[in-house]
């Protein structure tokens, strides 16, 4: 399968991208901004993208803003990569950013017909009068978009995948069952690969689920709306407000829909203590399947107890993976407090890996706020030594204080789930 990296371009890109411009216009790749207006673009730090194949840039896609609209100025594709994917790949990188900058429309004009083309219509930009020239407009999940306001839900910051430290295992297995396959819809039905609508995330509590399903609508670009039950509850009737949640989130073009504790609002049924529920976890059951009907939609469930789940909520053509998550490893713990104590000289961090044994991504976070504390009460502005920051007897200090979130027992509990629920 073909691999590449798409990064926001950068000043020692230029060269390169240049050359791509350049070379590739002879191949049915024109624009109607000429080669001087791109190069001005660039430096003008206009949104643009690069591919990036094992260090060759083989693609890129840039624009230029005008007030609320946007136009394509050239998307670039070295010889040997049209008509696999990357053009589709690099408009969608390129459309993220353009939403993050509040844009509402998007036009490509092309000066023949030519490939290209289809590709446009094929991502939802329209034909209109002109020699060809293609323009979509952003539906209201866009910044600002008053549905997608209604519904509490907003674009997240584009680099959220990259900010989940550690945790490799995890990100790994997400990123080729779920993330890949619903960013290169068009690579994956050539291989018979229908993309995700449902997944669970399921594991103790504290260990980065939330997490995991924003860092997924970051790396797709998808605006992020997140049902609260309690929220809803507030309406009166907990099931008909699902009902209506999840019909207005059928407007959006685009989505990724995020229930934490979803066991709250889907217990077994048949249990006496959850009686008043039953009716909502039927509603669910019902929604779900609607749900998936659509595209570029994505249901996130996360629970901390997934044997307290009714199994018909999560059985095949509900839910596509059952993934777990659990405590971060060693690698992944020093990760994570590599990125706590950046910049402090001296701090052992294999001694924190070690010390740290079953701590959640918030239990590092909390034990390493307790250091970085410890060292500001004790900064008087009189010792230097004392500004020099936490040290490694802060740290250890703080994770001696600190109650790991899981326990050994929730651990067992944990791993007997694996076995029984997951699906990958």
């Amino acid at each position: 399968m073909d691999e590449w990296l798409i990064h926001d371009y950068r000043e020692d890109d230029l060269a390169a991208v240049v050359h791509l411009i350049d070379s590739t216009a002879a191949l049915g790749q024109e624009s109607v901004f000429s080669l001087a207006e791109c190069i001005g673009a660039l430096t003008d730090r206009q949104p643009a993208v690069v591919a990036v194949r094992r260090g060759e840039p083989i693609g890129a896609a840039l624009a230029h803003l005008a007030g609320d609209r946007a136009w394509v100025m050239r998307i670039a594709i070295a010889p040997g990569w049209r008509g696999r994917g990357l053009a589709s790949a690099l408009l969608r990188e390129l459309e993220r950013r353009l939403l993050e900058r509040r844009v509402r429309r998007i036009a490509y004009v092309l000066p023949e017909e030519e490939l290209l083309g289809e590709g446009l219509r094929k991502a939802g930009y329209a034909r209109r009068p002109a020699v060809a020239y293609f323009e979509k407009a952003e539906p209201q999940a866009g910044p600002g978009g008053g549905l997608l306001d209604e519904l509490g839900g907003r674009l997240l910051p584009d680099d959220l995948w990259e900010r989940v430290a550690g945790m490799g295992t995890e990100k790994e297995l997400i990123e080729r069952r779920v993330v890949r396959p619903l960013a290169e819809p068009e690579r994956a039905a050539r291989h018979g690969v229908r993309p995700p609508r449902a997944i669970a995330l399921f594991g103790p509590p504290g260990t980065g689920k939330t997490t995991f399903a924003r860092a997924v609508a970051s790396r797709l670009g998808w605006p992020f709306v997140e049902l609260l039950p309690s929220r809803l509850a507030d309406e009166g009737n907990l099931a008909a407000a699902l009902r209506t949640a999840f019909g207005r989130i059928a407007e959006l073009e685009r989505v990724l829909v995020f229930i934490d504790e979803v066991e709250e609002i889907a217990p077994v049924r048949g249990d006496a203590a959850h009686a008043g529920l039953h009716g909502v976890t039927n509603e669910l059951l019902k929604l779900i399947p609607g749900f998936r009907e659509g595209g570029e939609r994505l249901l996130v469930c996360a629970t901390n107890s997934i044997r307290s789940i009714d199994p018909a909520f999560l059985r095949h053509g509900r839910f596509d993976y059952l993934i777990p998550i659990g405590t971060p490893d060693p690698v992944a713990r020093r990760a994570i407090w590599a990125r706590y104590t950046e910049g402090r000289a001296g701090v052992d961090l294999g001694l924190l890996v070690e010390r740290s044994a079953l701590f959640t991504p918030a239990d590092i976070e909390h034990a390493a706020r307790a250091a970085a504390q410890a060292a500001f009460e004790r900064d008087t502005g009189a010792d230097p030594a004392a500004t020099a920051g936490a040290t490694t007897a802060d740290y250890l200090a703080a994770i001696a204080d600190c109650r790991p979130t899981v326990t050994p027992e929730l651990v067992a509990d944990f791993e007997a789930d694996i076995t029984t629920h997951a699906r990958l």
